[in-house]
């Protein structure tokens, strides 16, 4: 049963083959075989999981399940607010921070009947490329132990991979679900900015996070984004518009679609292994049907810079609550400036030092116009360019990364580190959706991702195309081998 599909799942559950609590047992058995080698949790929830499980196996019994994620076993990363369960955010402020409510991602999948099996491991605070900046310990990847899976959501990608979870979400800020989705060889999810609820999310940058899913195959990805997707009032920037059922548009293929391959995402370099599996790919595509044509986004090269400034900014903005007065760690002192002093040398990492510091110099009198005022006027460039050739073409279709994953600590420079997201930051600078689907193997049999971005609210094409290159593939049939 395990690394069986969400929806395979489910179909076992309505035959009476499998019940939810068996397969939430196997799943915690699972985590406590492996977990201490790939280290992708910080908090399981064994009796509440094993609790939604029953509830969800009578549920099923009766011949009434509340859809396909009833009885599914998810895992979370842990900067959404679970009611009752401690959310660190990755970070050793909120080693004991317990949320008094839940995310609405939450909310919704526990009224979904999803049986969640505790949080995950990220980059403190959502800050980094490789969940090796945790405030914890590092989380390593399923397919080859010495290396990083990707971050910040590396702990959520790692769990799906490995078989600890059927389905995860985590949060993408500047490719930080798509970028481990690839390290990781799953399906990783970036929605549109303002189609899944931000209410309940520890926040990094607010106009650039977005929650998303992971799954084991692209139905399955279709699935938990439908049940979580949806206008929020509780959030400003919710987007009130309708949700599509994204898994009855799967089947439609792409005969017929124009897809655009940018130039710029095609670097000097570039793993070759990366290049090399990323053109077969849209050959496929090609081969189902899909017309392929150069399309033009030149600021891309520049979209790093700008988003290493506003990320910074709104980091340090975000992360002033975190003072030791309200919530949180804190360390004493004999006035406050040096208790907030004190607990903040205490609680953040490096990582978490450097951008708020970045971020502060960035905002600050006579520099907000030079550096964040010019990052914001790229961002514009970058969001009018993806719109020009999107009245061109319907999709645009790309590598997730530059290269497979790294080391451990093999990139101890910061730049090195940022380089990371050179192709994923783009689409959160614009607000666009997109997905990384596994699309082939190094030589060393590491994963790699084919990236697919979409207009605005147009997840339900994106994952249509998704859906057509798996099918045409073996790739999801792979597994990392994990005794």
């Amino acid at each position: 049963m395990i690394h069986q599909p969400i929806h395979t799942l489910a179909d076992a559950y309505r035959r009476g083959d499998l019940t939810p609590t068996a397969v939430a047992e196997a799943y915690l058995a699972r985590i406590d075989a492996l977990d201490r080698r790939v280290r992708a949790y910080l908090t399981i929830v064994r009796e509440q999981a094993l609790a939604a499980a029953r509830e969800s196996e009578r549920r099923w019994r009766a011949g009434t399940p509340r859809g396909p994620l009833d009885g599914a076993p998810i895992a979370l990363k842990d900067v959404l607010c679970t009611r009752g369960v401690r959310t660190t955010a990755g970070s050793k402020i909120l080693d004991t921070f317990v949320p008094p409510y839940d995310a609405t991602v939450v909310e919704r999948l526990r009224a979904a009947g999803a049986v969640i099996l505790g949080k995950t491991n990220l980059d403190e605070f959502a800050m980094g490329s490789s969940t090796e900046h945790s405030g914890f310990h590092p989380t390593r990847n399923p397919w080859d132990l010495t290396r990083v899976p990707g971050g910040s959501s590396g702990g959520s990608a790692a769990a799906v991979a490995a078989g600890m979870a059927a389905g995860g979400f985590g949060t993408d800020t500047g490719g930080s679900i798509r970028q481990p989705a690839a390290f990781c060889g799953v399906v990783g999810m970036k929605p549109t900015y303002g189609r899944v609820s931000r209410y309940g999310v520890v926040a990094l940058a607010s106009s650039l996070d977005q929650v998303g899913p992971f799954a084991q195959d692209v139905t399955d990805a279709a699935h938990l984004l439908g049940a979580v997707a949806g206008h929020d009032r509780r959030d400003a920037t919710s987007i009130p518009a309708p949700v599509p059922d994204y898994a009855a548009e799967l089947a439609k293929g792409v005969a017929g679609l124009t897809l655009g391959l940018p130039d710029e995402y095609f670097i000097d370099g570039m793993d070759p292994d990366v290049e090399r599996a990323v053109r077969a790919a849209i050959e496929v595509l090609k081969g189902l049907g899909a017309r392929v044509e150069s399309v033009s986004l030149p600021t891309t090269r520049h979209a790093l810079a700008a988003y290493y400034v506003i990320l910074p900014a709104e980091a340090s903005s975000n992360l002033a609550r975190y003072d030791g007065v309200k919530f949180g760690l804190r360390v004493s002192a004999h006035d406050l400036v040096g208790m907030e002093s004190r607990t903040r040398a205490a609680g953040f990492g490096a990582e978490v030092k450097r951008r708020i510091m970045l971020g502060t110099y960035a905002l600050s009198a006579g520099y907000y116009d030079a550096y964040y005022g010019k990052a914001q006027s790229v961002r514009t460039l970058v969001r009018r360019e993806f719109a020009a050739a999107f009245a061109r073409v319907d999709l645009i279709v790309a590598p997730t990364t530059p290269n497979v994953a790294f080391k451990l600590g093999e990139k101890e420079d910061p730049l090195s580190m940022y380089l990371n997201d050179v192709f994923t930051i783009p689409g959160n600078l614009s607000g666009i959706t997109g997905v990384s689907v596994p699309c082939g193997f190094s030589v060393s049999g590491l994963p790699i991702g084919l990236q697919i971005l979409g207009r605005p609210l147009d997840e339900a094409r994106v994952l249509r195309a998704a859906y057509a290159y798996e099918q045409a593939t073996s790739w999801r049939g792979r597994r990392p081998d994990l005794p």
